[in-house]
């Protein structure tokens, strides 16, 4: 029987059946250098008996992002994460599609702030893309934020998550909270921007939250099947 297949049993389908999944437990990596989503994840991880350090923290060095989706790319830095430290690693992709701009910047959102991370002007870049295009009205500025979840083991083991929430892309920003394109984006059914809410408006987890970000929406399915 092939490696592979060792010790799985197969389905009356054919396939082999959804492995279980790993309990998240002790010490953690959060496989990232962006202090805004290492902060979000960390608060998230709060309630939780789990100790977190991130990548930066222990000086390791940023893979290259050649996935061609968020998933992709989260695996990647997962995967480099748990293997230099030997350790369970968490990492998180994520970005905004803005379906006017063809769906950019998408995975390309922390590139379009170049070396020196200034997203005020990557929003301005979407602003002057939407108005090249005459898309001025809320309805021809729909956009959607995208996270992606992936937890892997030194073991080779990984599991993924998704979440996303729609909204619309508004000018001028508003708000200084949160980080990256938050205040430009104004999730559906709200009257503020990622950037006017409070970290516990943004991201709280229930019963004290409603998970309204992507990454909280992601990170619920992630909690539900590793962490309780």
């Amino acid at each position: 029987m092939p490696d592979t297949m060792r010790g799985v049993g197969v389905a009356s389908s054919g396939l082999p059946p959804p492995l279980p999944h790993r309990k998240i437990a002790g010490r953690l990596v959060i496989a990232s250098h962006n202090g805004g989503k290492i902060t979000e994840l960390r608060e998230m991880l709060a309630h939780y008996p789990i100790e977190t350090v991130s990548a930066a923290e222990l000086n390791l060095p940023e893979p290259e992002e050649t996935g061609k989706t968020f998933r992709d790319n989260a695996r990647i830095k997962a995967e480099a994460t748990a293997r230099a430290s030997g350790l369970p690693a968490l990492a998180d992709d994520s970005g905004l599609a803005v379906d006017a701009l063809g769906g950019e910047p998408g995975i390309y959102s922390a590139r379009w702030a170049g070396a020196d991370k200034n997203f005020h002007r990557a929003m301005e870049t979407i602003e002057e893309k939407l108005r090249q295009r005459g898309a001025t009205t809320p309805g021809q500025r729909k956009a959607h934020f995208v996270a992606a979840l992936c937890v892997a083991w030194p073991d080779r083991h990984v599991e993924e998550f998704e979440g996303r929430v729609d909204g619309t892309v508004v000018w001028p920003p508003r708000g200084d909270k949160g980080f990256g394109y938050d205040p430009i984006f104004q999730p559906e059914g709200e009257l503020r921007t990622f950037g006017e809410m409070s970290a516990e408006e943004k991201h709280g987890l229930p019963p004290r939250g409603s998970g309204l970000s992507h990454r909280a929406r992601a990170f619920m399915k992630l909690a539900e099947a590793r962490l309780v």
